[in-house]
C-alpha cells in the first residue's frame, strides 16, 4: 500500500496533540552527504529561480522538486537518513529559492539607476535578511505551526509532507523531470541564451494607422511555468498584455501621431513624438502605465492585510507571553536575530551616505522587515509561498522608505541606491519568512527536529544569497539593456527603480503612473487580480504569449484524460517535467551566457531562413508536441 500522512495532519486535534509520522525523536536527518546534496540543490535553484524570475516575473516554488530530486539523491548517497534526510534536502532547496525569490525583485534595481554594488554589500544585506527573518519567524513558531494547526492548511507543505511519505514519489517524478530537462537543454543551446544559429521569437508588429505589436517566444522554460500555474493565472497576464499591446499603445500612437513636428519623447528628446513606433510607445509610455497600476495593486494589498497584520500581530504577542516557541532549542533563535540585526546596522553603515542614515534606514527597514515576516508567515499557512504576496508588500514598505528619505533630503543617485538596499534587506527578509515557515510546518508534520530544519535551511539560505548576487553581478550587463530588444524583462526590479528615481527626482511621467493606479482601481471595483494584470501589461507580449501555451497544453492533457485518475497522474507528471523545462532552460540559460561573457562563445545572429518568423513557428510546434506527447504518455500506477 502507498503510504499516507495520518488525518490529524489536517486538523481534528489541537497542534501539540498530534502524533508525527515518524515518533522516534532520537533520529535526525542531516549528515556530511544531505548537507552537500542540500547545498548543491539551494545554489542550482537559487540561480535557475534567479534567472528565470528576473527573465518572466514569475518564479517556481522549489519545495515539491527538492523533494522529488532529494528522495533519488538521498536513496543514493544517503540512504540511512531517510524521510529525514529527505526533508533536510527540500527545506534547503527551498532556502536557496525563496532567496532569489525576494532578492530580483530590488537587488537589479540598483544596475537600473545607472549604480553598482560590490558583492560584499551584496552578501551582508541578504545574509542580514536571511537571520534577521530567520530570527522572528521562529519567535512565531508555536503560535504558526502549533497552536494554528488545522486551521492555518499550509497546502504547499502538505503537499510537501506527502510527496515524502509516498513510496513511489520519486520514479515518474525524477524521469519526467529529466525529459523536461533534456527538452530544454536542447532548444536553449540552438537559440540566443547559448549558440543563437536559430531564431526562436516571431513577431507581427502593425506601424502605421493602428500601432500594435504581438510576439511569442519559444523558450521552454516560460512554457514549463504556464504549465505549472495553470489557465487561470496565465490567461490573467495575457489579457494584460493584449490590453496594453492592442488597447492603450495604439490609443497613444493616435494621438501622438497628431502632435506638432517640435514635440519630443518625455525621457527623450531626440525622438520626435510624431515618429514614435510602438516599441517606443510601449517603453516611453505604456510601461509607466503599467508601473502605475502595480503601485496601485500592491498598496491594496498591503491595506488588505492591515487584519492579518493586527492578528498576526496579537497572537504573536499571546503566544510569546504563553512561553512557547516549539520548546527545541529555544535560545538558538535569539542568537540567530541578534545576527540579523548586527549585520543589518553593519551593512547600513558600509553602505549609507551618513549616520543618520545608516540609523534611521537601519531601525525603520527592520521594523517594516519585523511586520511582514509575521505577515508573510502566517499568509504562507493560508495560501503557500507559490501565492506569497512579496512584491506588494515590498512595494508597501518601499514607498514609506523612500518617503522617508525625501523628508530627510536625501534624494542623490547614492542616496537610492542606499534605499535599494534597504529595501534589499526588507524583501529577502520577508521572502525567506514563507520558504522558513514553510519548511518548518513540513518537518513538524513529518516528525523532524526543528532545530535541526532551522540550522540547515539557514545555511541553504547564505548559500542562495551569495548565489544570487553573483548571478545578477554575471548578467549585469545583459540586466542593463531595456526596451523592446531586453532578454530580461525584470517587471518588479524597473518597478522599484521607477519609483524611488521618480519620488526622488520628480521626474516622472505622473499622467501615465495616475492612469495606471486608476486602471487597477477599477480591476478592483471588479474584483480582478490585479498584479497578474498589471505584471501581464508590463511584460513583453512575447514572454506572456508562451506562458499561456504552456497553459492551454496543461487543459489539452486534462481534456484528453478519460477519468480523473489518469488526469491527476497526467497532470503531476506534467508539473515534474515542466519543473524540468525551468531548471533546465535557467542553467543552461545562465551557463551559455557566462560563456559568452567570458568570451568562449563567440555571440551569434542567425541567418537565412534559421533567422524567420516561420523557424521561430516550426520551433513552437516542436517543443509543445514534444512535451504534449511526453506527458500524455503517463499512465497510472496502482497501489500494490
Amino acid at each position: 500500500m502507498k503510504k499516507k500522512l495520518p488525518k490529524e495532519a489536517y486538523g481534528g486535534v489541537h497542534g501539540k496533540d498530534y502524533v508525527p509520522y515518524i515518533t522516534d525523536k532520537s533520529k535526525i536527518g542531516g549528515n556530511v552527504a544531505v548537507l552537500i546534496i542540500g547545498i548543491i540543490l539551494a545554489a542550482v535553484f537559487a540561480a535557475s529561480t534567479a534567472y528565470s524570475g528576473m527573465k518572466s516575473g514569475l518564479t517556481v516554488a522549489a519545495g515539491i522538486p527538492g523533494a522529488i530530486i532529494g528522495s533519488v539523491l538521498v536513496g543514493a548517497f544517503a540512504n540511512k537518513k531517510g524521510l529525514l534526510g529527505k526533508n533536510i534536502i527540500q527545506g534547503m532547496s527551498s532556502g536557496g529559492e525563496s532567496i532569489a525569490s525576494g532578492m530580483i525583485f530590488v537587488l537589479p534595481a540598483v544596475i537600473l539607476i545607472g549604480s553598482q554594488f560590490s558583492l560584499t554589500e551584496g552578501v551582508i544585506v541578504g545574509v542580514g535578511g536571511v537571520l534577521f527573518s530567520i530570527g522572528c519567524s521562529t519567535l512565531v513558531y508555536n503560535y504558526l505551526i502549533i497552536e494554528e494547526h488545522g486551521k492555518l492548511m499550509y497546502p504547499e507543505s502538505m503537499a510537501i509532507s506527502e510527496t515524502l511519505v509516498a513510496s513511489d514519489a520519486g520514479g515518474d517524478a525524477i524521469k519526467f523531470m529529466g525529459i523536461g530537462f533534456g527538452i530544454s537543454g536542447i532548444i536553449n543551446l540552438l537559440t540566443s541564451s547559448f549558440l543563437n544559429v536559430i531564431n526562436n521569437v516571431m513577431t507581427a508588429v502593425g506601424s502605421t494607422f493602428y500601432k500594435w505589436k504581438f510576439s511569442i517566444e519559444v523558450n521552454p522554460l516560460l512554457l514549463g511555468i504556464g504549465f505549472i500555474v495553470g489557465l487561470e493565472v496565465s490567461l490573467t497576464m495575457f489579457a494584460g498584455s493584449i490590453f496594453a499591446n492592442f488597447g492603450v499603445a495604439p490609443l497613444i500612437g493616435y494621438f501622438t501621431d497628431m502632435a506638432a513636428d517640435g514635440a519630443t519623447v518625455w525621457n527623450n528628446t531626440s525622438m520626435a513624438l510624431n515618429q514614435m513606433d510602438v516599441n517606443v510607445i510601449s517603453s516611453s509610455y505604456v510601461k509607466y502605465i503599467g508601473a502605475g497600476m502595480m503601485l496601485c495593486g500592491g498598496i491594496i494589498g498591503a491595506i488588505k492585510l492591515i487584519p492579518t497584520i493586527v492578528l498576526s500581530l496579537k497572537e504573536t504577542l499571546k503566544a510569546k507571553s504563553n512561553g512557547g516557541d516549539g520548546g527545541e532549542n529555544s535560545s538558538s533563535h535569539m542568537i540567530i536575530l541578534l545576527g540579523g540585526i548586527i549585520l543589518g546596522f553593519v551593512a547600513a553603515f558600509l553602505f549609507s551616505e551618513n549616520i543618520m542614515m545608516a540609523i534611521l534606514g537601519a531601525i525603520v527597514s527592520m521594523l517594516l522587515s519585523l511586520l511582514f515576516v509575521i505577515v508573510a508567515g502566517r499568509l504562507t499557512g493560508t495560501i503557500g509561498t507559490s501565492n506569497l504576496p512579496v512584491s506588494g508588500m515590498t512595494i508597501a514598505s518601499l514607498v514609506i522608505l523612500t518617503l522617508l528619505f525625501v523628508v530627510m533630503g536625501w534624494k542623490s543617485n547614492a542616496d537610492n541606491k542606499s534605499l535599494l538596499l534597504f529595501a534589499t534587506f526588507m524583501v529577502v527578509a520577508i521572502a525567506t519568512a514563507g520558504g522558513y515557515t514553510q519548511s518548518q510546518k513540513v518537518t513538524y508534520i513529518v516528525g523532524g527536529s526543528k532545530s535541526e530544519m532551522q540550522r540547515y535551511f539557514t545555511i541553504a539560505s547564505i548559500v542562495g544569497v551569495i548565489v544570487v548576487i553573483g548571478t545578477i553581478l554575471v548578467l549585469s550587463n545583459q540586466l542593463k539593456v531595456t526596451g523592446a530588444d531586453a532578454q530580461f524583462a525584470l517587471p518588479q526590479a524597473n518597478l522599484m527603480s521607477t519609483l524611488t528615481s521618480g519620488i526622488m527626482s520628480g521626474d516622472l511621467p505622473w499622467v501615465m503612473i495616475i492612469a495606471g493606479v486608476f486602471m487597477a482601481f477599477v480591476l478592483y471595483l471588479l474584483n480582478l487580480p490585479i498584479m497578474t494584470i498589471a505584471i501581464g501589461f508590463y511584460l513583453p507580449i512575447a514572454t506572456t504569449s508562451i506562458i499561456l501555451v504552456g497553459a492551454l497544453i496543461r487543459v489539452l492533457v486534462e481534456k484528453m484524460s478519460k477519468n480523473t485518475e489518469l488526469k491527476e497522474a497526467r497532470v503531476a507528471n506534467g508539473i515534474s517535467l515542466s519543473s524540468g523545462l525551468v531548471a533546465g532552460g535557467s542553467i543552461i540559460g545562465l551557463i551559455g551566457i557566462i560563456l559568452q561573457v567570458t568570451g568562449i562563445i563567440k555571440p551569434n545572429a542567425p541567418v537565412g531562413f534559421a533567422a524567420s518568423n516561420t523557424m521561430a513557428i516550426i520551433l513552437l510546434i516542436v517543443l509543445a508536441v514534444s512535451t504534449t506527447v511526453a506527458i500524455l504518455s503517463s499512465k497510472v500506477k496502482h497501489d500494490e
